[in-house]
C-alpha cells in the first residue's frame, strides 16, 4: 500500500466513529478497539471480556509480523473468525478454532492451506465494521452475511445473519493456522444436532498446545461434511487427522443463527461444562452483560478534561490494560501444563499470556492497584508453574514456558506484588520460587554467578541481561528483608551491583566487558543494532539499554560523576539524532525521539530518571513530549507493540501523573498530569484524587505539590499513600521548577 493510501485510510477511518461529547455518556463510549490495529501495535479488534479466556476475533489469513494478532487495518480480507488471540506481542501463535459463516457448498479439500487458495476467504471493508468492548461486527462483502461476535469470561458467541436465498451455513477449519503455528493432530464430532466438540493440539510458539472445544448452535445442523489431511470423508459423525474441518448446513429458511464456543485446556468433557456453567443467555444478553462489566472496569479511573480525544487514548489504553493476562482454568478450576499433567487450582484463577518482560514495568503495577484479586492470581498462577518447571515463568503462553526474552521478571512481578501486600499465598514458598529461580545456572545465570556480570565472550545480549538480573537480585533481596532473611538480604544485595561492572566512565554507556574483566567489546558504537544475535543488547542499543539501574539511581548518578553529567547525557538521549547503524537492526527499536526508543520497554522508565538528578522539570517536560507524540486515536496510534497492556499501562500512569519507575519499591514518580481531575476508585468508599487545574500544553510543569493539604518536598508518592486515598494537588504553571 502506498504512503499516500495508507494516509488516506487511517484519516476516513479516524472520521468514521464520532466521540461523545456528553461527559455523562459511559467511559465505555470513548473505547476504540482499532487503536493500535495499525502500524506495529498488533492489536486484535475482535470481543473479549476483561481478561478472558476466549478472545472471537476477525483474521485476515497472513502471516508475517504485523498480523500478529492475526489483523491489521491495512488487510482486506478476512478468512474466518478465531477464538483465541493475542494482544500486541512480537510474536505470532493462536488463531485456534477458526469458524467463517458461508452461503454454499465449499470445497473442503482446500481447507488447511494458504489464504491464497482458501474457499471461504471474503472480502470487507472497515465501513462495515463496528468495535466496541466485548463486542464486533462486520459484514461479508462477498456473501453478504453479517457477522457479530461477543463474550464472556469463558464462551465466545457468534451471530451470523444470513440473506434470503442462500444456503445458510459455516465452516470449522482446524487445519487453518498463521506464523508459528502448526496443528499435529485435530478431531471434530457432531454428538447431536446441536453440538459439536473436538480438539486441536498443536505447536508454535507454545510448544505444547492442546485446545478442546464445544460448540452450541441454536439451530440444529441438518447436513454436515468432514474433511481430513485435503480428503473428504465418506458419511460419519467424527473425523480424526492432522489437519479436519468440516462444513455444518442449517436449514434453508434460517436468517439468523447463533454459536457458543467454549474451550478447555484439559478435555472435551472440561469445554462442555465450561459451556453449560457460562454459556446460559442469549448473544444480547451476554453482549450486555459484558459491556456492564467493561463499564465497571474502566470506571475505576475517572478522568475529567475538555479534550475528547484524551479520553479516547487513556480509555482505549485502560482497556488494552485489561485484555491480558488471560483466565486459564476451567470453571472446575483445572488447567493443563506443559508437561501434561493436570493440575487444579483450589482458590481463584490461574492465568497464562504472562509476557512479564514488558508488563513489569507498569501493566503488573497498575493491576496490583485496580485489579488486586487478579494481581494475587497471577502470582498464584506462577507459583503453579513453579511446581511444575522449579522456577518462576519467563513468558507463559497457553501453560507453556517459551522462554521470550531476558531476565527473570516473574520474580521482579511477584516481589512486587508482596511488598505492595498482594500476598494471600504461602509467602515462604514464594520467596523460596524467587530465590530458586535466580540461583539456577541457566539462561545466563551461571556466568553471572562466578563473574558478577555476564562477559560478552559466553553469551549474547550480555549487557542487558546482567542489567536485569541486577534487578531481579534487587527485588529479592527486598523480600528477604522483609521476611527477615538477612544473610540472603546481603548476598542478593551485593550481586544487584553487577551494573557496576559494566558501566564504562570514558563512553558513559553499558557495555559488554570479556570474562578477564579487563576488556571492552570492540569496535563500539552506541548507536549499533544487531538484532538477537552477536550483540549485548536486547532489541536495542547502548544508548538504550544504558539506563537500567531502576533499584540504585543515585549510585548510577554517582557513576556519571554526579546530578550534572548524568542529566547531560541523559538529555543527550533524547536529543541525539535518531540514526539507528548496522545490517541487522531490530524492528523494535520505534517510536523514537533522539535515541530514546518508546516503542519497546526498555525505554519506558528512562525520562522519569531526571527526577533523581533533581532536575524535575526535565522529567515533566520528556513526559509530556512522549504523551504527546506517541499516542493518537489512530489505528497506529501506539509507537511500538501493545505487549499485553505495557504500552498502554504507560499512558495510564503517565497521563494521571505518575509512573512506577523502580515497580519493587513501592514509589511513584511525579510527571506531567494531562488531566485536570483524576478520581481512581480503590473500593466502595475510598478514592484517591489527582488534581491538577490549571494543566495545559503551556501549563505542563510541577510548581508544588500536596498530599492531602501537606506540601511534599520530593518527586514521588508511596503506593500506600495512594492505597489510603486522599486527594494529591498539582500546581501547575509554564515554566520549569
Amino acid at each position: 500500500m502506498t504512503t499516500m493510501a495508507l494516509t488516506l485510510l487511517v484519516l476516513c477511518f479516524s472520521c468514521k466513529k464520532e466521540q461523545p461529547k456528553d461527559t455523562a455518556e459511559r467511559v465505555l463510549s470513548y473505547v476504540d478497539p482499532f487503536i493500535g490495529t495499525g502500524g506495529h501495535g498488533h492489536t486484535f479488534p475482535g470481543a473479549v471480556a476483561p481478561f478472558g479466556m476466549v478472545q472471537p476475533s476477525p483474521d485476515n489469513g497472513r502471516g508475517g509480523w504485523d498480523w500478529c494478532s492475526g489483523y491489521h487495518i491495512t488487510d482486506s480480507l478476512i478468512t474466518g473468525f478465531a477464538q483465541l488471540h493475542l494482544s500486541g506481542t512480537g510474536i505470532g501463535d493462536l488463531a485456534d478454532l477458526l469458524l467463517m459463516p458461508t452461503a454454499k457448498a465449499v470445497d473442503l479439500e482446500l481447507f488447511g492451506k494458504s489464504r491464497d487458495s482458501l474457499p471461504y476467504v471474503s472480502q470487507f471493508t472497515h465501513d462495515d465494521e463496528v468495535a466496541s468492548p466485548g463486542y464486533y461486527s462486520v459484514l461479508l462483502k462477498d456473501s453478504n452475511i453479517k457477522v457479530e461476535l461477543t463474550a464472556n469470561e469463558y464462551v465466545a458467541l457468534h451471530k451470523y445473519t444470513y440473506p434470503t436465498g442462500v444456503e445458510p451455513s459455516f465452516i470449522m477449519d482446524l487445519g487453518y493456522a498463521v506464523n508459528w503455528d502448526k496443528p499435529l493432530e485435530s478431531h471434530i464430532t457432531l454428538e447431536n444436532e446441536k453440538l459439536v466438540v473436538g480438539y486441536r493440539h498443536s505447536t508454535g510458539w507454545a510448544k505444547n498446545q492442546k485446545l478442546f472445544f464445544a460448540i452450541e448452535s441454536s439451530e440444529p445442523l441438518s447436513i454436515k461434511r468432514f474433511v481430513a489431511d485435503s480428503k473428504e470423508a465418506t458419511e460419519s459423525n467424527d473425523i480424526s487427522g492432522v489437519k479436519t474441518g468440516a462444513q455444518f448446513f442449517i436449514d434453508p429458511n434460517t436468517s439468523v443463527v447463533e454459536l457458543k464456543i467454549a474451550v478447555s485446556s484439559v478435555s472435551i468433557e472440561n469445554a462442555k461444562e465450561n459451556l453449560n456453567a457460562k454459556g446460559k443467555g442469549t448473544f444480547e444478553e451476554t453482549r450486555t452483560k459484558t459491556e456492564k462489566k467493561w463499564e465497571s472496569v474502566l470506571s475505576k479511573i475517572k478522568v475529567e478534561t475538555p479534550v475528547d480525544s484524551l479520553k479516547t487514548i487513556f480509555y482505549t489504553a485502560l482497556y488494552h490494560t485489561h485484555v491480558a493476562p488471560s483466565l486459564f482454568s476451567d470453571v472446575n478450576g483445572e488447567f493443563r501444563l506443559q508437561n501434561d499433567s493436570i493440575a487444579r487450582i483450589s482458590k481463584g484463577h490461574v492465568y497464562s499470556t504472562l509476557s512479564l518482560w514488558d508488563t513489569f514495568r507498569a501493566e503488573n503495577p497498575l493491576l496490583n492497584i485496580l485489579q488486586p484479586e487478579v494481581s494475587n492470581d497471577v502470582v498464584l498462577s506462577m507459583l503453579a508453574y513453579y511446581d511444575e518447571q522449579g522456577r518462576l515463568p519467563v513468558w507463559t503462553l497457553y501453560g507453556n514456558e517459551t522462554n521470550t526474552m531476558t531476565g527473570n521478571h516473574g520474580v521482579s512481578v511477584l516481589v512486587d506484588s508482596y511488598l505492595k501486600g498482594l500476598s494471600d499465598y504461602d509467602a515462604e514458598k514464594a520467596y523460596e520460587a524467587a530465590k530458586e529461580t535466580m540461583m539456577r545456572d541457566e539462561r545466563g545465570l551461571a556466568p553471572y554467578k562466578e563473574f558478577g556480570y555476564i562477559p560478552f565472550d559466553k553469551l549474547d545480549e550480555s549487557v542487558t541481561i546482567s542489567l536485569e538480573f541486577a534487578y531481579n537480585d534487587w527485588c529479592i533481596a527486598q523480600m528477604a528483608k522483609a521476611l527477615g532473611k538477612d544473610e540472603d538480604y546481603n548476598y542478593f544485595l551485593e550481586r544487584s551491583k553487577a551494573y557496576q561492572y559494566l558501566f564504562d566512565k570514558n563512553t558513559g554507556f553499558m557495555r559488554g566487558k570479556s570474562s578477564d574483566g579487563d576488556n571492552w567489546r570492540t569496535p563500539f558504537d552506541p548507536k549499533y543494532s544487531n538484532h538477537r544475535e552477536h550483540t549485548d543488547y536486547t532489541e536495542g542499543n547502548a544508548w538504550q539499554h544504558s539506563w537500567f539501574v531502576l533499584h540504585d539511581v543515585q549510585d548510577f548518578i554517582n557513576l556519571h560523576g554526579g546530578n550534572e553529567p548524568f542529566a547531560q547525557k541523559l538529555e543527550q538521549l533524547f536529543t541525539e539524532s535518531s540514526e539507528i547503524t548496522g545490517e541487522n537492526t531490530s524492528a523494535d527499536i520505534s517510536g523514537l525521539i533522539g535515541q530514546y526508543a518508546h516503542g519497546n520497554e526498555p525505554s519506558h522508565h528512562i525520562a522519569y530518571m531526571f527526577n533523581k538528578a533533581d532536575m524535575p522539570g526535565k522529567t515533566q517536560y520528556w513526559v509530556r513530549e512522549i504523551l504527546d507524540t506517541q499516542y493518537s486515536v489512530q489505528p497506529d496510534g501506539l509507537s511500538g507493540n501493545e505487549d499485553c497492556g505495557q504500552m498502554s499501562a504507560w499512558y495510564v500512569f503517565s497521563s494521571i501523573g505518575l509512573y512506577p519507575m523502580n515497580p519493587a519499591s513501592g514509589q511513584y514518580e511525579f510527571g506531567s498530569p494531562i488531566f485536570e481531575k483524576t478520581t481512581i476508585s480503590l473500593d466502595a468508599d475510598k478514592s484517591f484524587v489527582i488534581t491538577a487545574p490549571n494543566t495545559s500544553s503551556i501549563n505542563k510543569y510541577i510548581q508544588s505539590v500536596k498530599l492531602n493539604g501537606k506540601q511534599l518536598d520530593r518527586t514521588y508518592i508511596t503506593h500506600k499513600e495512594l492505597m489510603n486515598g486522599g486527594t494529591l494537588e498539582f500546581e501547575m504553571g509554564s515554566d520549569p521548577q
